[in-house]
């Protein structure tokens, strides 16, 4: 596995007695976004699909639109360069518009394929993110220390490869905050799917915005928070 992305460190267990060992952790990396070469914000993240990030993330803060947006985007060196087509942008925000229905088997799929990661099976310590087309082909899986990162980078990676959000499910681990449902917003996917909880703010917004929320999907169960029609 890459060395950007775990590191060996010596440690001490305590178990009845003192055992000096050592294991494998995630690195945290510092990524600098400039936008037009102005400083936009610095990043936490797993050095991983940075510039999927860099595009998800600005993308589902409406800062662009598009990929079409972007006339160039270099990553070196732990900073990210953006130059923009035109003038940024700030998105609307319309009720999500899609015709997609998904079985309810393939929402516990879609969060079975998210879980199966070898970083957290080695370290415990990272989220992932999921974008499956028709609710069932698999777009791109990311990992990050945050699971609003590892979201940025699936929407990166489907604006980068033209994916049709309307037509998509996304898949996330942990709690769902209102930030996650306004990425989806912001993104057009009509449905998000995760083994944790929606916030009550969450739920409220994905209620406006026309987006389903499939929480606590765990074996074969699940809590449908909103807009249960399009899960069959």
């Amino acid at each position: 596995m890459d060395n950007r992305i775990l590191k060996k460190v010596e440690y001490t267990r305590v178990n009845g007695g003192c055992t000096a060992s050592s294991e494998r952790i995630v690195r945290e990396t510092a990524l600098s976004i400039n936008i037009d070469g102005e400083h936009f914000a610095t990043a936490m993240l797993m050095a991983t699909l940075e510039k999927e990030f860099v595009i998800g993330h600005l993308y589902a803060q409406g800062i662009i639109t598009g990929a079409g947006d972007i006339a160039s985007i270099t990553v070196e060196n732990n900073v990210a360069e953006v130059t923009l087509s035109g003038k940024r942008r700030q998105q609307s925000l319309p009720s999500v518009q899609s015709g997609l229905k998904v079985r309810k088997e393939d929402v516990f799929d879609c969060v079975r394929a998210i879980l199966r990661s070898e970083v957290f099976a080695e370290t415990e310590a990272v989220h992932s993110a999921g974008l499956f087309l028709n609710g069932k082909e698999p777009v791109c899986i990311a990992e990050d220390l945050g699971r609003h990162h590892a979201l940025d980078k699936v929407i990166g990676y489907g604006l980068l490869h033209n994916i049709d959000f309307s037509k998509t499910l996304a898949a996330s681990t942990g709690r769902q905050p209102s930030e996650m449902i306004l990425k989806c917003r912001n993104a057009g996917i009509p449905i998000i799917a995760t083994k944790g909880v929606p916030t009550a703010l969450a739920v409220e917004m994905a209620g406006e915005a026309g987006i389903t929320i499939a929480g606590l999907v765990r074996g074969d169960t699940m809590i449908i928070y909103s807009h249960p029609e399009r899960i069959e």
